[in-house]
């Protein structure tokens, strides 16, 4: 398993009127997550539109448990760990903590995609990361 963790701060933009975190938001916050673990791989969301053809990756599945709010001006870390990556698929196991209390977790199936929508293989450098992660029990 690969995993990478960032720190997200909780803004009052982030919540609802009684400072507590709006559902929806931890979706953003997931989505941030999971854009970082890609990028440790050394692309990025912009070096997959430059390929031929140009490639994006949507969220096929995602299921979230929600298990203790977030409150403006916590500091959060999202950590994502990539379970599986292969064909045009990844799959990634969330998790949302602040300090030791675990907040939110999400599982979440990603597709690689042609910006028509089509299925593509995940980009060999992708595939190659990964495997070599998983080989070497990489964290």
């Amino acid at each position: 398993m690969v995993r990478n963790e960032i720190s997200i701060r909780i803004y009052y933009e982030d919540t609802d009127m009684s400072g507590i975190v709006y559902h929806a938001n931890y979706l953003k916050f997931f989505e941030r997550g999971r854009t970082e673990a890609f990028r440790q791989t050394g692309l990025g969301h912009a070096d997959l539109l430059e390929m031929t053809p140009p490639l994006a990756f949507a969220a096929r599945r995602i299921s979230v448990e929600y298990i203790k709010p977030a409150r403006i001006d916590d500091l959060l870390t999202v950590t994502s760990t990539v379970t599986e990556a292969r064909g045009a698929r990844m799959v990634f196991r969330q998790e949302i903590h602040k300090g030791d209390d675990l907040l939110a977790t999400a599982d979440v199936l990603i597709a690689c995609i042609t910006l028509e929508g089509r299925p593509a293989r995940l980009p060999g450098q992708v595939i190659d990361y990964y495997e070599a992660q998983f080989a070497g029990g990489g964290d």
